[in-house]
């Protein structure tokens, strides 16, 4: 398992099934980042939620590359990249598509709990 503060990787169905439950059984927010290597704005955005991922520990950050996994991104419904989904209890609370980073930081303070606010 990955430390606080990553983004961790996915690159396997299982994995995935594994970080939901985990994001269920903790209750914490996670974000997935779904994304692919040809993809420039994918490419922009990757600095910004790995900085997100440190800032913001109680939040489990997951990147997807929709070509290797592309079971679990047409689970999803993912159609554009980057494609950024919130989920709580493994349903599906809010969504960007696009490379959005300021919406990317609003949405996760929205969703996560109180103490997620970045503290000075």
């Amino acid at each position: 398992m990955a430390e606080e503060g990553q983004v961790i990787g996915v690159h396997t169905v299982e994995e995935w099934t594994q970080h939901l439950e985990k994001g269920k059984e903790s209750k914490k927010l996670v974000v997935v980042d779904f994304t692919a290597s040809w993809c420039g704005p994918c490419r922009i955005m990757a600095p910004i939620f790995a900085e997100l991922a440190k800032k913001m520990t109680e939040v489990i950050f997951l990147k997807v590359d929709v070509d290797e996994l592309r079971t679990v991104s047409e689970d999803m419904g993912i159609e554009a990249m980057p494609t950024f989904l919130f989920l709580k209890d493994g349903k599906e609370v809010d969504k960007i598509v696009g490379a959005r980073k300021d919406d990317l930081q609003l949405k996760i303070e929205k969703h996560a709990p109180a103490t997620a606010s970045a503290s000075a």
